[in-house]
């Protein structure tokens, strides 16, 4: 009965498997074992001449480690030299803080000190400007004082000193503080005296010629002071003028009520004490001329009234009243002109006195102390 062929005309015939290879003669193939572990080796077979059994096949090492790959190595170093820079980094942007920190610091200091400086200049300035001012404000007090006839009045050594003064402490405010108010005193002091003055001037509290006519030379300045004149000024002295106080004329008391004197006569001997202010206020010009009066000063006194007064002379009879007599006042007029030329009478601390001398030095040319 003829075959029948029951695969498919499409169908392909299966590939063959590849021959297994042959095996090598020095490597036994592998047994596996039921569980797919590899089967245990079997042991060799026993010579045939009977020797002994084979020995025992060498133990199998244990797996050796796997090594790091090389990336890993490289990933490492890199971590490693990270934090080393950021550790350094961090160590440098501390130590850079700091330094920045101590900049800042001297910065400041020096800005401090700047201002400081700048402050102190501004307080320079401002008590320079202070001291201009103060200054200004002396020459106003001086201006109505010009002309008057009292070198002394203003104490010029006095400015110039603080002037002088407060260019070497141009620098120095505090010094220049103290220079101001020097002259801010000095200003004051000025403008007192000339308010006193032209009060004195306007008013006469004593009702006296004496007082009158003081007012009058002295433009205020000269005051009048009535008192018991004998011991500062002398027994018979009717006036007197002291060098520490020249522009006090002490006038004794008995004076107002001598029935020998007229108020022409306490006029007179007025301007001769006025004469004496003029000598103490101008020393430099007294001295220079106080050699055309023989070096006396009550002789140059004595021509200043002379000169300045119009109708005075050193000869003068007062009206008979209570004297008791013409023949006593010229008794008394002539004990008077005997001292015609006395030594200058200074007293005490410097006074020169009038010895109410009504006879004396004759007029001279030369002309009173300015």
């Amino acid at each position: 009965m003829p075959s029948t062929d029951t695969t498919s005309p499409t169908d392909e015939p299966a590939p063959s498997s590849p021959p297994p290879p042959e095996p090598i003669a020095a490597d036994a193939p592998a047994e596996v074992g039921a569980d797919g572990s590899p089967a245990a080796t079997p042991a060799p077979l026993a010579d045939v001449a009977g020797a002994g059994p084979a020995p025992d096949p060498p133990a199998l090492s244990a797996p050796s480690r796997r090594r790091p790959r090389r990336s890993t190595i490289v990933l490492g170093a890199a971590l490693a030299t990270v934090l080393v820079a950021t550790g350094a980094g961090a160590f440098w942007a501390a130590g850079a803080l700091d330094d920045a920190r101590g900049e800042i610091r001297d910065q400041q200091r020096r800005l401090e000190e700047q201002q400081r400086e700048i402050d102190q200049q501004r307080e320079v300035i401002e008590r320079k400007e202070e001291f201009g001012l103060a200054l200004g404000a002396v020459e106003g007090a001086v201006a109505p004082l010009v002309g008057l006839p009292y070198a002394s009045l203003v104490p010029w050594d006095r400015i110039d000193v603080v002037v002088d003064g407060a260019w070497s402490h141009r620098w120095s405010a505090d010094a220049l503080a103290l220079d101001t108010d020097s002259l801010r005193d000095l200003a004051d002091d000025l403008t007192a005296q000339r308010s006193n003055a032209e009060v004195e001037a306007a008013t006469n509290a004593t009702g006296t010629a004496w007082e009158a006519a003081l007012d009058q030379l002295g433009s205020g300045w000269v005051s009048t002071r009535f008192m018991d004149v004998s011991t500062e000024c002398g027994a018979d002295a009717m006036a007197c003028v002291w060098q520490a106080e020249p522009f006090v004329v002490r006038v004794g008391d008995h004076t107002r009520s001598d029935p020998t004197l007229t108020d022409w006569i306490r006029t007179g001997v007025a301007y001769h004490e006025f004469a004496h202010v003029l000598q103490f206020t101008n020393p430099g010009p007294t001295q220079a001329a106080l050699g055309a009066f023989g070096g006396d000063v009550e002789t140059m006194a004595d021509c200043y009234a002379l000169t300045e007064l119009d109708g005075w002379s050193l000869h003068h009879e007062v009206p008979i009243d209570a004297v008791g007599g013409l023949g006593r006042l010229r008794r008394h007029l002539r004990r008077r002109a005997a001292r015609a030329h006395p030594r200058v009478g200074v007293v005490g601390r410097g006074a020169t006195a009038s010895r109410r001398r009504l006879t004396g030095a004759t007029r001279s040319a030369v002309a009173p102390p300015a």
